[in-house]
C-alpha cells in the first residue's frame, strides 16, 4: 500500500509532503503514546495518531515511519509541519476516529506488526 493509498483510503487530506505520496507502506500503527511506538513500530509504517506535537515527527523519524495521519480532525503547528518537512515525512490529516481508521485501512490490507 502506497501514501497515496493511505489518503485515499481515509479521505485525508495532505498536509505537507505530496511529493511522497508514492512511498510503500507496509504495516500501521494507531497510537498516542510515543513511547508504545518506539516499542512496537515496524520499519515502514503509518503512524496514526491525535497528539499534536514534535515529539511525534521525532518519533517518526528514528522508526522510519512512511507517513503520519492525524485522525479526529487534528491538524499539526507550523513547528511540525516545518521539521516533517526537514526530514522528508508526510503529514495527513483525516476526520475519522482512530479506531475507525485504523479498521478501514487494516480492511484495506494494510497490517500491524507481529505480537511476540
Amino acid at each position: 500500500m502506497t501514501v497515496r493509498d493511505v489518503k485515499e483510503i481515509l479521505g485525508a487530506q495532505v498536509i505537507s509532503g505530496e511529493e511522497f505520496l508514492d512511498r510503500e507502506a507496509h504495516t500501521g500503527c494507531g497510537s498516542d503514546m510515543m513511547s508504545d511506538v518506539l516499542a512496537f513500530v515496524k520499519e515502514q509504517c503509518v503512524l496514526l495518531t491525535g497528539l499534536c506535537n514534535l515529539q511525534v515527527v521525532r518519533t517518526a523519524e528514528m522508526m522510519d515511519v512512511v507517513c503520519i495521519v492525524f485522525v479526529r480532525g487534528k491538524r499539526p503547528d507550523e513547528s511540525m509541519i516545518e521539521l516533517a518537512n526537514e526530514r522528508e515525512i508526510p503529514l495527513l490529516c483525516t476526520g475519522h476516529r482512530m479506531f475507525s481508521a485504523c479498521g478501514l485501512l487494516y480492511q484495506n490490507g494494510l497490517r500491524g506488526g507481529i505480537s511476540n
